[in-house]
């Protein structure tokens, strides 16, 4: 079982670097880059403060901030006044911006329709839950496995302020 899981993971990870170039080359090809079509594509429908965009995107709030910038800048978003607050102001698509998004969206999507051939509804709906349960498992085991270590290092603290030594499964 332990196998096979490593090899999926293995498959995952190459699938997701030929969707990131396949991704690539469709925004390019509308003169944008996969980071700037994923930010266009979180704030399309409600306008958003980078800090909550950065963490849909599950990304660095900097990297996000660096790119809304280059969105603003060059015309396709604009940052407007958010009313829950004052100095996280809300990151929007302007029309141009629309337009851009939507000229990528179309090319993804005959791009899809070809990436899909011959794939059944029922294997993409049978792949999509297997991914979300492995997504879920993996993120509980992290959880856990991560309080687990700082608990382990706490007690390892507090032994080594107690008695001046460390515990015996430290050495």
């Amino acid at each position: 079982m332990a196998e096979e899981l490593a090899l999926l993971v293995a498959d995952v990870f190459e699938a997701a670097g030929a969707l990131r170039r396949a991704g690539e080359a469709l925004a390019a090809a509308e003169g944008q880059t996969q980071a700037r079509w994923q930010l266009m594509s979180v704030v399309s429908e409600d306008s958003l403060p980078v800090a909550r965009a950065a963490r849909r995107l599950g990304v660095a709030r900097q990297g996000v901030q660096r790119i809304a910038n280059e969105l603003v800048r060059d015309g396709l978003a604009e940052f407007q006044d958010n009313p829950d607050h004052r100095t996280s102001p809300l990151l929007a698509l302007t029309p141009t911006g629309r337009r851009a998004l939507e000229a990528i969206t179309v090319r993804a999507e005959a791009a899809h329709r070809a990436m899909g051939e011959g794939i059944t509804q029922a294997d993409l709906a049978a792949v999509r839950a297997l991914l979300r349960r492995l997504t879920r498992q993996t993120d509980q085991w992290a959880e856990t496995d991560t309080q687990a270590g700082a608990e382990g290092a706490n007690r390892g603290a507090r032994s080594r302020a107690t008695t001046g030594r460390a515990p015996k499964d430290e050495h």
